[in-house]
């Protein structure tokens, strides 16, 4: 889908680079098997440990603050609602996930816990996704004018 407003532009970005990003990640656990880690693929663990501190502080953030509210205000509570669930579900495996995925710990012995979690958030994260570009995403079109664009883009810069 095409979209005309800033906000939505920057928030489809995201969620694609997220897909890219843990689709990676669910071949490499689906390839890897029972097999212990390589470097790639402990790489590839930290790398969306990385994004998912991105994705809880940053993204799900300003979704909360700034475009659920607006989204309930008009009407549409109950995906607001959805979406908000689903964030709270989210970071309690993502919590999990990146304590244990940090630089210094050993990923290795972690692995077989890791490739769980990786799977369970991959899966989430890819339905969460999914929800936003056909929900969120064009109610933000309906709903949001060129100035109040505008100002939440800046604001999310």
């Amino acid at each position: 889908m095409q979209f005309n407003r800033q906000i939505s532009r920057r928030l489809h970005e995201e969620h694609e680079a997220t897909l890219a990003l843990w689709g990676r990640l669910e071949q490499t656990i689906a390839t890897r098997g029972g097999q212990p880690p390589t470097e790639q693929d402990m790489r590839l663990l930290r790398d969306c440990a990385a994004s998912l501190a991105h994705e809880l502080t940053r993204h799900f953030a300003f979704e909360e603050t700034e475009l659920f509210p607006r989204l309930a205000a008009a009407g549409e509570g109950d995906i607001a609602g959805l979406l908000t669930e689903e964030h709270a579900t989210i970071r309690a495996a993502a919590r999990r996930f990146t304590e244990l995925a940090q630089p210094a710990g050993d990923l290795a012995a972690c692995w077989p816990e890791l490739r769980v979690l990786g799977l369970e958030l991959a899966e989430r994260l890819v339905g969460h996704v999914q929800k936003e570009e056909m929900s969120l995403l064009p109610a933000l079109e309906d709903l949001l004018d060129e100035q109040t664009d505008i100002e939440l883009a800046e604001a999310y810069a």
